[in-house]
């Protein structure tokens, strides 16, 4: 037989065997949902979305597994979209290659080396993750920028009397236009408060799960508030001074880098031109004098 139709047929195989997996996972999940009740509270559904987040190791390397939760994408839905991506593109790809190869074959009487399968299924392979990675960096991104529009906030709601689960939730529920990614991860936050775990360890996990340095700042901060109870005013304006310098320094260091890249621009497609200007009529003289000596 072919070894180009056997390397298809495995493919399927392969294909087949992989949705069947997730198939039985989903219907698990909603056998355990349906065991639990259809009006459920919302924190047991969480906590058991947290219990599958948890685990999701067994099915993902671990880079994928916190690229996902960096990016937001806790739930099965996104887990479930994510891995048949991460599959089904090599696959494509593959039978692509298979396809190229019996067209070659067929016309010029050749086929392509079977390092170019395998070339394709590791790029078909990587290609979701460092999209996924990419996508990721910049949500961190964007929650280094919404810490420190928070800060102040925080300092307010502070100042009326408020603690600091009660701040969170006036901005988890209106603040979202004003801080849409950090809004998010504080609802995440607050339903597994209400589900009875302790805020300040959930703030410690969330800021190690992120890994977004002004985030992990600001949230040992308030970790140190619930704990102590007050002394954190000064810090929270410490730390957004801190953040601001930061800021600061990095549109320096852009502006720099751009000054430097304009200069190369400026030599590349202005300096020919002030050449051409210039010097463009000494250059006429001195061909009309060598023509007229000739």
């Amino acid at each position: 037989m072919n070894p180009l139709i056997i390397a298809a047929l495995l493919l399927l195989a392969t294909a087949g065997l992989l949705l069947s997996l997730v198939i039985r996972q989903k219907m698990a999940m909603r056998s355990v949902i349906g065991r639990l009740g259809g009006d459920m509270r919302l924190h047991t559904f969480n906590a058991l979305t947290s219990h599958v987040i948890r685990s999701d190791s067994k099915y993902f390397d671990s880079e994928a597994v916190q690229l996902l939760n960096q990016l937001g994408w806790r739930s099965a839905q996104h887990r479930t979209v994510f891995f048949l991506i991460q599959i089904a593109l090599p696959i494509v790809l593959a039978f692509a290659v298979i396809l190229m190869q019996s067209f070659l074959s067929k016309q010029a009487e050749a086929s392509v080396p079977w390092v170019a399968l395998i070339f394709a299924v590791g790029i078909g392979y990587l290609i979701p993750k460092r999209v996924l990675a990419k996508m990721a960096k910049a949500r961190q991104e964007r929650l280094a920028v919404e810490v420190s529009t928070m800060i102040p906030l925080l300092r307010m709601l502070f100042e009326v009397g408020m603690t600091v689960e009660q701040a969170l939730r006036v901005l988890a529920t209106g603040g979202e236009k004003m801080l849409p990614e950090l809004a998010h991860e504080l609802k995440l936050i607050l339903q597994r408060v209400d589900a009875g775990l302790e805020l300040g360890y959930e703030l410690r996990d969330t800021a190690f799960l992120m890994q977004v340095d002004e985030l992990t700042d600001c949230f040992t901060i308030l970790e140190q508030l619930i704990h102590q109870g007050g002394g954190g005013m000064s810090s929270l304006l410490s730390l957004k001074e801190l953040l601001d310098d930061r800021r600061m320094t990095s549109l320096q260091e852009k502006v720099s880098k751009m000054s430097a890249k304009m200069s190369i621009v400026m030599m590349l497609f202005l300096f020919p031109a002030l050449l051409i200007v210039l010097a463009g009529p000494g250059f006429i003289a001195i061909i009309q004098a060598l023509g007229d000596m000739g």
